[in-house]
C-alpha cells in the first residue's frame, strides 16, 4: 500500500513538482492524495491539475472577513485534509503557521521544508537574512532542512535532514535561491523516501 501524502502549498510549487516527478519516476513509493493551497493563483495548483492530482483552494481571508479565528480556520483545514486520510502532511512552501487545532490532528506526521539550517533564520525571509549575515561577514554558507512540526513554533522541531548551501561573493537573492531550491528538491524527496520506508 502506497503512503498517501497531502501537500500544502502557497506558491509556485517547485518542491511539489519534485515530489510529483519522483512519484512518476517510481523512485518515491507514494501517492499524492491532495494538493491544498491558501492562494488561488498559486502555480502549484496548476502543477497538481497537470498531474491529475485532486486540488483544493482553502483561503484564510473569508475567516478573517467574518471575524472567525485562526483556530477555526486550522480546525477546518485539518478536517479537509483528513478527508484524504494522508499518512504524511507535507508543508512545501506553505506560508501559514499552523496551530494545535491542525497539528493535533496529525501528531508527528507534519513535515516542513525550510530554506535555512536548524536554529538559523526562521520565518519567511530566510534567504535574505542569510545574505545579510554573509554581507556582515558572519557566515559563509546557509542551507536547507526538513523537520517535523510538533507545535506552533516557527521552523522548529525534530530535524529529519539538513544540507549546507555555500554563499558565494556576488550572490543575489535569485542566484542563492536557485541553489537553495535545487537542494530543497533533492533533500525533501530523499527525506520522504526515508520516512515512507
Amino acid at each position: 500500500m502506497k503512503s498517501k501524502l497531502a501537500v500544502l502549498i502557497s506558491g509556485s510549487g517547485s518542491n511539489l513538482q519534485a515530489i510529483i516527478d519522483a512519484v512518476a519516476a517510481g523512485s518515491l513509493d507514494a501517492q499524492i492524495a491532495v494538493v491544498i493551497s491558501n492562494r488561488k493563483d498559486a502555480y502549484g495548483l496548476e502543477r497538481a491539475r497537470r498531474a491529475q492530482i485532486p486540488d483544493r483552494y482553502f483561503p484564510l481571508k473569508p475567516y478573517r472577513d467574518a471575524q472567525r479565528s485562526r483556530a477555526e480556520y486550522d480546525a477546518d483545514l485539518a478536517a479537509l485534509v483528513s478527508e484524504y486520510a494522508p499518512d504524511w502532511v507535507v508543508l512545501a512552501g506553505w506560508m501559514h503557521i499552523l496551530s494545535e487545532q491542525f497539528l493535533g490532528r496529525f501528531p508527528n506526521r507534519v513535515v516542513n521544508l525550510h530554506p535555512a539550517l536548524p536554529g538559523q533564520f526562521p520565518g519567511a525571509h530566510a534567504i535574505d537574512d542569510a545574505l545579510a549575515a554573509f554581507a556582515r561577514g558572519e557566515i559563509d554558507h546557509t542551507g536547507v532542512m526538513v523537520h517535523l512540526v510538533p507545535d506552533a513554533r516557527v521552523d522548529e522541531g525534530p530535524v529529519l535532514a539538513e544540507q549546507t548551501v555555500p554563499i558565494r561573493p556576488g550572490d543575489t537573492h535569485e542566484t542563492l535561491a536557485e541553489r537553495i531550491h535545487a537542494a530543497e528538491h533533492r533533500l525533501l524527496v530523499a527525506t520522504l523516501k526515508k520516512l515512507i520506508g
